[in-house]
C-alpha cells in the first residue's frame, strides 16, 4: 500500500527516490515486530528443557553437527517456495513494464491485491494441513506450484489487462499452500533443544540460493530465451526439486514433539 502510494506521489522519479520512502517507514514494523516478539511467553517445551539445564551453549553448532540432513532438506524444501515468490512480487515489474507494457501502478495494486488474497489463504493452508498432514499438503502446494508457472505466463502473454490482473491476483496461492504448513513442517524436524537454531539456519539458507537470485535468474532466463516459459520451467524445476526434499522430511503433525526424538521415532514418523 505504501508502494502505491507514493508511486502515486512521486510518478516520474519513483525508482529515483519514491521507493526509498516505504523502505525507511518499515522501521516502524520492525519496533512493532520487537514489542509482539518481547512479550510472547517460551514454549512449554523450551520451558522445560531450562527447567532441566539441558539448554545447548553452542545449539547452531549442535544442531550441524548432529541435524545436518534436515537443516539441508528443509532448505531444499522451500525452493519451490522462496523462488516464485520473488519472481511473481518482484521480477513481475520488470517483465509487466517493459513486456507487457502495464503500467507500474496497475502492477502494484495487482500485487497489493495477492497480499490480500493471501491474508486468507496461508491461514487457510495451515488449518488444512493440520487435518491431511503438514508434508501433504506441503507436497500438494509444491505440484500446483510447478503447473502454476505455465498458466501465469500464459495469462500475462495475452496481454489483456484483466487476465494479467487475475494471473498476478492468484499467483501467491500455490506459495501459499506451502508457506501455510511450512513453519510447523520444518520446526518440527528437529529435536526440542535444537528446533530454533535448525529451523532459522534451514529457513535462512534457502533465502540464499533460491529467494534472492531468484528475480537475477529470471532476468537472466528472459535475455537468454525471450519467453516467461523459461522462467516457468525455472519455476518447475524448484518446484520438483521442494517435492522431493519435502517427501523425505519427517511429519510429526498431531505427534508429540516435546521430548526429545530419537531414531526409533524419526523411523516412525517417516512412515
Amino acid at each position: 500500500m505504501a508502494a502505491l502510494a507514493f508511486s502515486q506521489i512521486s510518478g516520474s522519479q519513483f525508482l529515483v527516490w519514491g521507493w526509498r520512502i516505504p523502505f525507511f517507514l518499515s522501521i516502524l514494523l520492525v519496533g512493532v515486530g520487537l514489542y509482539i516478539r518481547l512479550g510472547i511467553l517460551e514454549t512449554p517445551t523450551f520451558s522445560r528443557l531450562v527447567a532441566e539445564n539441558r539448554v545447548e551453549k553452542a545449539p547452531a553448532i549442535e544442531v550441524i553437527k548432529r541435524q545436518p540432513k534436515a537443516i539441508l532438506l528443509t532448505a531444499l524444501a522451500r525452493m519451490g517456495e522462496q523462488a516464485p515468490f520473488y519472481s511473481f512480487t518482484a521480477f513481475i515489474f520488470t517483465y509487466g513494464t517493459t513486456i507487457l507494457g502495464v503500467s507500474r501502478n496497475l502492477l502494484l495494486t495487482a500485487v497489493l491485491t495477492a497480499s490480500v488474497v493471501s491474508f486468507f489463504s496461508i491461514p487457510f493452508s495451515g488449518y488444512l494441513s493440520d487435518r491431511i498432514g503438514r508434508r501433504r499438503m506441503y507436497l500438494l502446494g509444491a505440484a500446483v506450484t510447478g503447473v502454476f508457472g505455465f498458466v501465469y505466463f500464459a495469462l500475462l502473454n495475452t496481454m489483456v489487462l484483466g487476465w494479467i490482473f487475475l494471473a498476478i491476483m492468484v499467483s501467491l496461492i500455490p506459495h501459499d499452500m506451502m508457506y501455510g504448513p511450512q513453519a510447523a513442517l520444518i520446526a518440527e524436524c528437529f529435536t526440542g533443544r535444537l528446533r530454533y537454531s535448525g529451523a532459522s539456519i534451514g529457513y535462512q539458507l534457502a533465502s540464499i540460493i533460491a529467494g534472492g537470485p531468484a528475480p537475477l535468474v529470471a532476468t537472466a532466463l528472459f535475455a537468454e530465451f525471450k519467453s516467461g516459459y523459461a522462467i516457468a520451467l525455472y519455476i518447475l524445476l524448484c518446484a520438483v526439486i521442494s517435492f522431493a526434499a519435502a517427501a523425505l522430511l519427517p511429519d510429526y503433525t498431531n505427534r508429540d514433539i516435546s521430548q526429545e526424538y530419537d531414531r526409533a521415532e524419526e523411523v516412525a514418523a517417516r512412515s
